[in-house]
């Protein structure tokens, strides 16, 4: 069972594979997916329809259904601030479920781990790029790749049957991505993927509250011009001087460096803007705590400052709580 526009493109890669069933959990695009399933538009894969094998509107009308799920897949926005989504999917948790987070930011799992301590968490990264365009239609804009490891709240798990039934259902998830055509569905130990998320961590970090800050900028123009650039890979370095401490392994040479990041970000022509600006110019709530308050907490953790990371988190932070200040005023005049 998969839930929102990221989801739904991984969706309909995986049911090419016999004799699996996939089903989605819709919100307000409930009716036209419902009566149509999806529209996937991909200059990769071509488009296409994909009709899921169920269908719900509601988290509560999936457990209605009886149905055992192997693997329930977040892919909802991480606002930890907001809600704790964990008790969102609650009634369709068995500890043979496999609980998959396809989600930005750093410590998105720990709320599962604590509330579903019988079940398998894995943690996803991925840099593709989709969005819903309009009810039921998805537009894959760019990149497949995705990194999925097992997540454990203690790194050196206490029963070697917990790896093991970890590392086997991260391994099944894997294939079945790979064998519905992502061939870069990458699997991961824990302490490797943790290293992903702090890499995308100084892309996110970086790009995402300067957007904001500079008024609406794009990833390719903040990366072209030179005052922006230097600020960019000072965040960037910080956070991948920072990650090796508090993760306790290197990055592995493989990963761009900043200039490496930055040299591909000026060829992006396609003037895409980083999520947190359009949530913040559509006026929804930013993930600022799993982008950044989250990375300074663990480093704190290590006794690391990242004073670079705490400026952006705290002039972003008084500025969320300004408009909703604003929100409230204007509210209580009606």
């Amino acid at each position: 069972m998969w839930l929102w526009a990221i989801g739904a493109f991984y969706a309909s890669k995986v049911a090419l594979n016999p004799d699996t069933n996939v089903s989605v959990t819709c919100r307000s695009n409930y009716s036209a997916v419902a009566k149509n399933g999806f529209k996937i538009t991909s200059s990769q894969y071509g488009d296409y329809n994909w009709r899921p094998t169920r269908t719900f509107n509601s988290i509560q009308a999936a457990r209605d259904s009886k149905v055992k799920w192997d693997y329930v897949v977040v892919c909802t926005k991480a606002l930890p601030n907001v809600s704790d989504d964990s008790s969102l999917v609650e009634p369709v948790i068995t500890p043979d479920t496999a609980i998959v987070l396809i989600q930005n930011g750093l410590g998105v799992e720990q709320p599962y781990a604590q509330r579903f301590p019988q079940s398998t968490i894995l943690s996803a990264v991925t840099i593709a790029s989709c969005a819903q365009i309009s009810d039921g239609h998805v537009k894959h804009n760019r990149w497949t790749r995705i990194n999925v490891g097992p997540y454990f709240s203690d790194p050196s798990p206490s029963s070697p049957n917990e790896k093991d039934k970890a590392t086997k259902q991260n391994q099944t998830f894997v294939d079945l991505l790979f064998n519905g055509g992502i061939k870069d569905a990458i699997p991961d130990t824990h302490e490797k993927l943790q290293l992903v998320r702090w890499h995308k961590i100084a892309i996110n970090a970086s790009m995402n509250p300067s957007a904001v800050l500079s008024g609406g900028s794009n990833n390719e123009e903040m990366a072209s011009d030179s005052e922006l650039y230097t600020h960019l890979k000072g965040v960037m370095d910080e956070v991948l001087s920072t990650a090796p401490k508090v993760v306790g392994k290197p990055f592995p040479p493989s990963f761009a460096s900043s200039e490496a990041i930055l040299r591909s970000t000026q060829r992006n022509k396609s003037g895409s803007k980083p999520s947190m600006l359009l949530d913040w110019e559509s006026g929804k709530p930013m993930e600022l705590e799993v982008i950044l308050g989250n990375p300074i907490r663990l480093a704190r953790e290590k006794g690391l400052e990242m004073p670079r990371m705490q400026t952006l988190y705290a002039l972003l932070r008084m500025m969320e709580k300004n408009r909703e200040l604003k929100k409230q005023k204007a509210q209580a005049k009606l």
